[in-house]
């Protein structure tokens, strides 16, 4: 549901649109519905959002927005993001609270995943 000034949407570029696909699909189960050649859309992910084609990514490094996952399994998902073409930028780590790692993903975005244990 909408809510009134609430986030409801993110976009991220992708330098290759079927590759994030195939690897946000089988890593994570999303779906997504293709509007034209260069737009990809994903929605009930917890935030909607979609991907467009641009030789640009988005990484912590250089100022870009952080958006993190949730896992009951750290290292189950940890596996399935390297499986899939996912490489790990910054490996498991603790903090109060819990625990996390960064990941790029084929088109070169970077993401992270937290758990409460490792």
């Amino acid at each position: 549901m909408n809510q009134h000034e609430k986030l409801n949407y993110v976009e991220f570029a992708a330098k290759d649109l079927q590759s994030t696909k195939l690897f946000f699909s089988q890593v994570f189960g999303w779906e997504f519905v293709d509007y034209g050649p260069e737009y990809t859309a994903f929605s009930n992910q917890g935030l909607d959002g979609g991907f467009y084609q641009a030789d640009m990514s988005c990484q912590v490094s250089n100022g870009g927005a952080l958006l993190v996952f949730y896992s009951k399994d750290i290292q189950n998902t940890l596996s399935k993001v390297t499986e899939n073409g996912g490489e790990i930028v910054l490996p498991i780590f603790e903090f109060p609270g819990g625990c996390r790692f960064h990941f790029t993903e084929p088109s070169g975005n970077e993401f992270a995943v937290w758990s409460e244990t490792a």
